[in-house]
């Protein structure tokens, strides 16, 4: 899906602003913290079906306009929390658009059922000769 990432970089808009954390004097001046904001409505990237799905399994991720929103300040540098925030980003989309697969239900084969009755059978068999023994 590494192909995505071009093609996501046009739809995508970063917000930087201050960090808190490890960087010592340099979280006081430089704006490292990353909010970058994906708006899958107006995307030209995913089919209005895709658009559905994911509008409804992210539906708690969304912002208030609507738009995917997720924050990276875990490094010093804006450049790595924006490749963080956009790896996240990819992650999340896979997983909302990851179509699970129908369980097709089966049939216990005739040989199984056999095989259970006989043991059954057997099982049954044991106990009346147990009850007869003790009487």
């Amino acid at each position: 899906m590494n192909i995505f990432k071009p093609d996501l970089q046009r739809e995508i808009t970063y917000k930087a602003s201050r960090s808190g954390g490890k960087g010592g004097q340099n979280v006081n001046k430089v704006s490292t913290k990353v909010e970058l904001l994906f708006d899958i409505t107006n995307s030209l990237l995913f089919t209005p079906d895709e658009k559905e799905r994911l509008l409804i399994k992210l539906q708690n991720r969304l912002n208030k306009n609507g738009e995917l929103q997720i924050i990276s300040e875990e490094e010093r540098s804006q450049l790595m929390n924006k490749e963080r925030a956009l790896d996240k980003m990819i992650v999340i989309l896979k997983d909302a658009l990851y179509i699970p697969k129908v369980r097709k239900p089966t049939k216990v084969s005739k040989q199984a059922k056999a095989k259970r009755l006989e043991a059954k059978r057997i099982q049954s068999v044991k106990k009346q000769l147990r009850r007869s023994g003790m009487e």
